[in-house]
């Protein structure tokens, strides 16, 4: 099977639109897009037309500095810096700018810190959004052996927290794990986040496994493909994600449930 992101997304952006509709307030996003880079316009584009989607205000910024004066605005309830930054500016300083309640991008240290102790309101959109398809799929991932490749702080070790909290055993692979097909091939749950085109591929994975395809990378005919070999793992897979229109719209989708509980936040209905 091939899972349907786009269904899973809608039924999400349908109750959000209404939730919004019902508080006082318009939620309203705030994107820093520091850098003229293709794939970043594109991302904050999708942002946009999310937003505008759901009934959420959106503004956009191109100047860093922008963000200590987003902060004090009380009719801006998410701010999130667009990544990567340029490469003289401290990634990590800028984020830590961000309070935790208009941290929709669940980036600062306060809220990672909430999401290992299992108190939080925010969590980082990607693994949010894989949670959601995982929860629509298989219903419960509890006793499940599941395996993620990458180990970024913006999907693979968060992912790996949020799986743990949900009961299910996890093994977190990285550049340095040795016998990488070995271990992925026991999983029931294979979560690839590398980066890198046609890296999964069928002797990586064993027979009726769901398969989460995080990665968006161009090929050699430059079109737009995952981590997977997606014709041969699909005959395999019991589900897999596609790419495009997998876990990309997912991560959108989380970010404005995100902004809505962070205006939620605000006005005190959370």
């Amino acid at each position: 099977m091939v899972i349907d992101c786009k269904a899973i997304s809608q039924a999400k952006r349908d109750a959000i639109k209404r939730k919004a509709a019902e508080l006082d307030i318009t939620p309203t996003l705030a994107v820093i897009l520091a850098v003229d880079d293709p794939a970043s316009r594109v991302y904050v584009r999708n942002k946009r037309r999310a937003c505008e989607e759901v009934g959420f205000g959106f503004e956009m910024y191109s100047d860093i500095n922008a963000v200590g004066e987003l902060v004090t605005q009380q009719d801006v309830h998410g701010v999130l810096v667009q990544l990567p930054l340029p490469s003289d500016i401290d990634t990590n300083k800028v984020i830590a700018q961000i309070p935790p309640e208009k941290d929709v991008d669940a980036l600062t240290a306060t809220n990672l810190g909430r999401l290992v102790l299992g108190a939080y309101d925010f969590a980082p959109c990607t693994p949010s959004g894989i949670m959601t398809i995982l929860d629509n799929v298989c219903g419960s991932v509890s006793g499940a052996n599941c395996v993620v490749i990458g180990r970024s702080n913006i999907v693979g070790k968060p992912m790996s927290i949020m799986l743990t909290q949900k009961n299910a055993t996890v093994t977190l692979c990285h550049s340095h794990t040795e016998d990488l097909a070995g271990i992925t091939s026991r999983a029931d749950i294979l979560i690839s986040a590398v980066g890198k085109a046609g890296f999964v591929t069928a002797n990586m994975v064993k027979q009726d496994t769901i398969v989460i395809d995080v990665g968006i990378n161009r090929n050699r005919e430059g079109k737009l493909v995952g981590d997977v070999c997606f014709d041969d793992v699909v005959r395999k897979a019991d589900a897999i994600t596609p790419v495009p229109g997998g876990v990309g719209i997912m991560t959108v989708t989380s970010l404005l449930e995100n902004t809505l509980k962070a205006a939620e936040l605000a006005v005190g209905k959370r």
